[in-house]
C-alpha cells in the first residue's frame, strides 16, 4: 500500500543534502570536546529520510552514524532510529514537532552504568535553509533534563 506525502513528510525533506558538522560535548565526569564531522542525507520515497554521519568521538575514535526518520500518519507522530558504530544498541526514536523543532524521545544506555536504561531526547531544529541543529539530553533522576551535545549542521550542498 502507497502512503500518500503529508505536510509531516515534507517537513523532513529539508533535511536532505550533505552537510558538516560541528559537535559540541559535555559527557559525564567533566570531558568536554568539539569536534568535526559530516553528514549526509537522502529521501528514501517520499516519506522517509536517511543520514550517514562520520566523525571523531569526544574520546577521539571515529565513529559513523545512521538516522533514520518518517512521520506514522497512523500514530501521529515521527518515528524513526539511530545507530552508532562504537555502540550495539539501536536506538528507536517516537516523537512531535512544534514549528521547526522536532522532538524525538527515545531509550538507551545509561551513562553511569551501561548495563541500564535511560531516558533520552534528540532535538532536531530548523534554524534556517542551510543550518540546523541537534540537540541531546538525558533525564536526570529528579526529572530535569541535562544537555550534553549540541551538533550544527552547515548546508553543503543539496
Amino acid at each position: 500500500m502507497r502512503a500518500d506525502p503529508t505536510a509531516e513528510h515534507e517537513w523532513l525533506m529539508q533535511l536532505v543534502g550533505e552537510w558538516t558538522s560541528r559537535a559540541a560535548c559535555v559527557m559525564p565526569g567533566g570531558i568536554t570536546d568539539t569536534t568535526e564531522g559530516r553528514e549526509v542525507v537522502r529521501a528514501i520515497g517520499e516519506v522517509w529520510v536517511v543520514g550517514e554521519g562520520t566523525g571523531p568521538m569526544p574520546d577521539g575514535p571515529d565513529m559513523t552514524s545512521v538516522i533514520t526518520l518518517g512521520y506514522d500518519p497512523m500514530k501521529q507522530k515521527y518515528v524513526g532510529s539511530w545507530i552508532g558504530s562504537p555502540m550495539a544498541q539501536l536506538i528507536v526514536y517516537e516523537g512531535t514537532r512544534e514549528d521547526d523543532t522536532l522532538t524525538l524521545d527515545c531509550e538507551g544506555p545509561a551513562f553511569e552504568d551501561p548495563s541500564k536504561l535511560a531516558t533520552y531526547q534528540d532535538i532536531i531544529e530548523i534554524r534556517s535553509p542551510n543550518e540546523r541543529a541537534l540537540i541531546s539530553q538525558i533525564n536526570k533522576p529528579d526529572g530535569t533534563w541535562d544537555r550534553f551535545m549540541e551538533v550544527t549542521y552547515q548546508r553543503v550542498s543539496g
